[in-house]
């Protein structure tokens, strides 16, 4: 008898609750769903005609297993049929039984065939009867523990432990002996009550690697039913199925039509109702074995739906109605009327990280967009934009099926679906799914049960860039951190620097002389050209002076295309070297190293130079000599030409190892002499001529094709210049390069004297980024020398396009700028380099000195003649800044450093200087201040890369790939050996926010602005357009909520507002002069605490390193002792004074 339906009741969630309202609204049947207090914002409930809150006293699962509650509501809101969907209810009789007591049909078989069927057990015997074979086991519940290891032992392990009421792979567990069957026997236990509300567990022998055959069924009320053919399940993980295909091809036709077949002897032998399925395993023999019966809706039900052409839950809905299989609306009239066509796969995308063990992933999910298209089937469940999820439920997101007319089409339609996919706020297992579908053993059907877990090829996943909310993210936190949520700065737009090929430079570039002339025959040019010849530094030196090195490479390539255009009549362009690889790394977050790539693509035809602090590399302290001789090998490969070679303190024996592997790289090797003193001074007679022109012929003799002056602090006066040149003239045959400064305003002058007295090379800077603490303007040494014997002959026209450019750029970067308006001669008396003149501010202001500035400049004075005069050019001149630095904060003076400092913890770079890590300088390091700064320690007097271990180069690696993920290669290594720190930290940064090069450097440093809205190029033809869209109130947790639109979609990212004051702790103090009270002796950042509570420690001993700016503090003990407390954790920012430890 037939009851039409109004309403039908779905007592599930999610996704396939989802499937049934569509069922019914296709149908003209009015559908009602339920949800749990935690499902409140779920999507599925608001694909119901009506959805009504149950179990609101209950827990998240309880609610759905509320039998009362929902047959309550049922009859409250006249539902004629209630439909299960699967699991929770989907397999209790009682709510059958209950459904039936109250008038209520209940979608699938009757509460007798559930009970055969629907539990493992009976449904195995049913099995039997018609003689279709099981797997070994005992067909009885296991009450304990006890009983379960009788059983285990009876038919020997391994064995499967089951929910005999479950589904779903859980209540499940594989367990190969005794010893864990215990706690393998109580979880399912657990598993089996959460999940379906009974512990009813049974034990079987465990077929090991076979397939997973299940054939999908459909009854009547009328005894007719049929089999809609077989599905392969075998790719599996915690023995739940994560991807289905049909038909199961790989299996011989034979064996699938005698599954088949004995799949619908099973169903027959209860006269089944409704839709079901019967589950069997295929061994590697062809053998196969019912393993149960499922009396309900598969989740993987969609593709057989997608190879027959059958609606399997409306077709349940009608059969539930009354009607036949051959009626008109069910439609099919026999078992040969059901034929198969083509090919579906479906992939279960969740949210689980497939390496941590698919683990369940919570959070909001920021963006949700799928990939649809011809082929594709999504049946979704709570995926969707802003929807949170909990870890209350089934990980399901969305199922993707795809259809073709052959398996490897359909694989392909199945993949591009899901590379579409898009889910940001959660992790997924997309890239897991895609390894296994283009897995050659997946594509020829090959799977079985075992596949995943003995494949760890499939866990080589390429995660998802996620470059958008990466850079939201970035930006984010620009705009709270570093802008602090104040309004952004005005910039005006930027010259872009015209190419006008007619005057663009007509000779050859550097490059292509050097490399058409050969090495040798290109230096004698040098030496006979008239003209003076110029290298260009603001690419690199002049805005390492100017504004702290902070010239992102992106800003560079705006201006490379025009460089290589005009500026072929230099020597070289400075611009890679010195303070470049830190500062790309530790504030850019940028690779030098690509900076080099990239500008080397752009600009072929100029040499490029780079600035070496030979055994300091491009660092601050001394390094092994594999890593010096690999990092010039390494640059000369990736487009160095001219390697200029210097050592902070003249030591020609430092340099020596750093000149050979210049040389022998074939390159140009510039051998260099640091400039300091006053040659034409006889009362600074420590530094002079004769000591210059001795070192310039030692340095000769080593071989090196150019000798260059480095006058770092601008110190070489003009006559000074002429006299000096001169000299080197008639002393040396190597060409004369000289660089210098123009802080005291002589710059110009310097180099023209220098020009008069024979100089081959000097560097200068583009006029906008000429002067002060920077190099000489270029522009201005070019026109000074027109129509004269060394007359350049370079057109200005393309220099000063490229001048404008940069002139608009440094309102960028004003912040960076050291606040110098003009020119001083003071820099004659303080002997401080350009570059750190800037730096030295920086450092002051961010130390709280930038009101005590003209102190530190004297105490700078003051520090380099208790260091004993030395050559000051980095990391000697940061010895004397540091030093300089901790004299102003600690009120020491050459008067009582000595005496004071007997109690003071001294920077790291002081130290080192003291122990002979830096190298000898000329006469010598003081003995009195050797002797309070080492506390004991001994010196040394060698050549330090000879005490240093070389550098291992296969532990780095394995290092870096296993903790970052990552295939080094070379420069990898390099930078990690130089800056272990700082290159980590950048690889962090790299994987929090992945590549932000390719923003505008506005953007980079200051966010956006309201309303503002900028594009990003992540690669070819992709572009992002990114606008802000509001700022945020800080939260009681201290975030701030940053809304944008990417590409013209509302995105919202949470960051953290480290200014939030809520966040502030009271600071205590150390009595500095108390020896059990350890404070700060200068405010930065906790990097390690090395100690731990009731450790005995002696005097001297390191305790706890601190990190400001670029210079790292070791904190020592005053005195023996005993630490009694530790008031500060690693990451922990401290301020001056700041109590760290106290001792007893």
């Amino acid at each position: 008898m037939l009851k039409k339906f109004k309403k039908v009741l779905v007592a599930n969630r999610g996704e396939i609750s989802i499937r049934i309202f569509r069922a019914c609204n296709e149908l003209g049947v009015k559908s009602v769903g339920i949800y749990s207090k935690e499902d409140k914002y779920s999507l599925f409930r608001t694909k119901a005609d009506e959805s009504y809150l149950i179990g609101e006293d209950k827990g998240p699962i309880d609610a759905y297993l509320d039998m009362d509650g929902i047959i309550a509501l049922a009859k409250e809101k006249n539902v004629d049929a209630i439909h299960p969907g699967y699991g929770f209810l989907a397999e209790n009789p009682e709510f059958i039984r209950k459904c039936e007591e109250n008038g209520i049909v209940f979608i699938g078989p009757s509460a007798d065939i559930m009970d055969r069927m629907g539990d493992k057990i009976n449904s195995k015997k049913v099995a039997h009867k018609v003689g279709v074979a099981t797997i070994p086991g005992v067909e009885e519940v296991i009450r304990s523990a006890e009983q379960a290891k009788e059983v285990a032992n009876l038919i020997g392990y391994p064995i499967m432990i089951k929910a005999s009421n479950g589904g779903g792979g859980r209540g499940m567990r594989v367990v190969y002996d005794e010893k864990n069957l215990v706690l393998e026997y109580e979880t399912a236990c657990r598993e089996s009550k959460k999940a379906f509300g009974e512990e009813l567990i049974f034990i079987e022998k465990y077929i090991e690697d076979p397939k997973h055959i299940e054939v999908q069924i459909l009854g009547d009320k009328y005894g007719n039913l049929v089999h809609l053919y077989e599905r392969d399940c075998s790719v599996q993980r915690r023995h739940q199925k994560i991807i289905e295909y049909a038909p199961a091809f790989s299996i011989d036709k034979k064996i699938r039509d005698e599954i088949c077949s004995d799949a619908v002897k099973i169903a027959k032998e209860v006269g089944y109702v409704s839709a079901g399925t019967l589950e069997f395993l295929v061994d590697n023999k062809g053998n196969h074995y019912f393993i149960e019966m499922n009396p309900r809706i598969q989740v993987e039900h969609t593709v057989t739906e997608e190879v027959t052409g059958i609606d399997i839950v409306q077709s349940q809905i009608l059969i539930a109605e009354g009607y036949r299989l051959d009626s008109p609306e069910i439609d099919i009239k026999s078992q040969e009327d059901v034929t198969l066509t083509g090919y579906a796969i479906q992939c279960r995308i969740t949210t689980e990280d497939p390496k941590n063990n698919f683990m369940p992933d919570t959070g909001k999910i920021q963006v949700y967009r799928t990939g649809s298209g011809a082929g594709i089937r999504l049946d979704g469940g709570n995926g969707c934009a802003g929807f949170s999820i909990t870890p209350y439920y089934d990980s399901l997101l969305v199922k993707t099926i795809s259809w073709d007319r052959t398996f490897e089409k359909a694989i392909n339609k199945t993949v591009r679906s899901i590379k579409e996919l898009r889910v940001r706020g959660v992790k997924t297992n997309v890239g897991f799914l895609i390894n296994v579908l283009q897995d050659p053993m997946f594509r020829a059907g090959k799977c079985s049960t075992k596949f995943i877990d003995e494949h760890p090829r499939l866990f080589n996943i390429k995660e998802s860039k996620d470059r958008g909310t990466k850079l939201l993210q970035f930006i984010g936190d620009v705009i709270v951190n570093e802008n602090k949520c104040m309004p952004k700065p005005e910039f005006e737009p930027l010259h872009k620097p015209r190419i006008i090929t007619e005057r663009a430079s007509k000779v050859e570039g550097s490059k292509t002389q050097l490399e058409r002339l050969g090495k040798k025959a290109y230096i004698e040019k040098i030496k006979n050209e008239k003209k003076l010849l110029l290298t260009d530094t603001t690419m690199r030196d002049a805005h390492q002076s100017l504004i702290a090195t902070r010239f992102r490479t992106y800003d560079l390539l705006q201006a490379a295309k025009a460089t290589n255009e005009y500026q072929k009549d230099l020597f070289s362009l400075e611009m890679w070297g010195g303070a470049t690889f830190d500062v790309a790394y530790r504030f850019l977050k940028e690779s030098p190293w690509r900076r080099l790539q990239k500008l080397r693509k752009e600009i072929p035809d100029i040499m490029f130079q780079m600035l070496f602090r030979a055994s300091n590399g491009v660092g601050y302290t001394n390094y092994p000599d594999n890593v010096i001789v690999d990092f010039i090998k390494e640059s000369a490969y990736q487009g160095i030409d001219v390697i200029r070679i210097f050592d902070s303190l003249n030591w020609v024996e430092n340099m020596k190892l750093s000149i050979n592997s210049g040389l022998e790289t074939g390159k140009i090797v510039e051998g260099t002499m640091c400039y300091t003193g006053d040659i034409l001074n006889p009362d600074k007679s420590k530094y002079n001529l004769d000591y210059y022109v001795k070192m310039a012929k030692e340095l000769e003799s080593l071989g090196v094709d150019i000798i260059c002056i480095k006058d770092m602090a601008g110190l070489l006066k003009p006559y000074a210049a002429y006299t000096l040149i001169k000299a080197l003239k008639e002393n040396v045959k190597a060409p004369i390069h000289l660089h210098t400064h123009d802080t005291s305003g002589n710059g110009v002058a310097t180099c023209l004297m220098a020009s008069e007295a024979g100089v081959d090379i000097v560097d200068a800077a583009l006029q906008t980024m000429s002067g002060l603490t920077s190099q000489p303007s270029l522009n201005a040494i070019v026109e000074a020398l027109r129509h004269t014997e060394r007359d350049t002959n370079i057109d200005l026209y393309g220099y000063e396009e490229l001048s404008n450019y940069y002139g608009d750029l440094r309102q960028i970067y004003k912040k960076f700028e050291s606040g110098m308006s003009t020119s001083f001669a003071e820099i004659y008396d303080l002997e401080m380099p350009g570059g750190q003149y800037s730096n030295l501010k920086a450092q002051a202001d961010s130390f709280g000195l930038g009101d005590d500035f003209d102190t530190l400049k004297e105490n700078y004075k003051e520090a380099n003649k208790i260091v004993g005069d030395i050559i000051k050019v980095t990391p000697s001149s940061k010895v004397v800044g540091d030093f300089a630095i901790f004299m102003t904060k600690n009120k020491l003076n050459k008067d009582n450093i000595i005496e004071e400092g007997k109690k003071l913890s001294f920077p790291d770079s002081v130290v080192d200087y003291c122990k002979g890590m830096i190298g000898q300088p000329e006469g010598g390091i003081p003995k009195d201040l050797q002797q309070v700064v080492l506390k004991g320690e001994e010196a040394i007097t060698v050549r330090p890369g000879l005490l240093i271990p070389k550098a291992d180069f296969d532990k780095d690696k394995d290092y870096l790939n296993d903790k970052f993920n990552m295939r080094s290669n070379i420069r990898n290594i390099l930078s990690y050996e130089l800056y272990p720190k700082v290159y980590e930290e950048y690889l962090r940064h790299l994987q929090d926010y992945n590549d932000i090069s390719k923003l505008e450097s506005d953007v980079f440093f200051y966010g956006l602005a309201v309303g503002e809205e900028c594009d990003v190029d992540i690669e070819e033809g992709k572009m992002l357009t990114i606008s802000l869209r509001n700022i945020g109130k800080v939260k009681e947790n201290g975030y701030r909520t940053i809304v944008f639109d990417l590409n013209g979609m509302h995105r919202e990212v949470e960051v953290k507002d480290n200014n939030y004051a809520g966040s502030i702790k009271q600071v205590e103090l150390a009595d500095m002069d108390n020896l059990l009270e350890i404070g700060a002796s200068i405010p930065g950042k906790v990097i390690k605490v090395l100690v731990k509570e009731g450790e005995e420690v002696e005097e001297h001993q390191p305790l706890i390193v601190i990190e400001a700016m670029k210079m790292e503090t070791n904190i020592v003990s005053k005195t023996n002792g005993k630490i009694k407390s530790i008031k500060v954790k690693e990451g922990e920012m401290v301020s001056d004074k700041q109590l760290l430890m106290t001792l007893e």
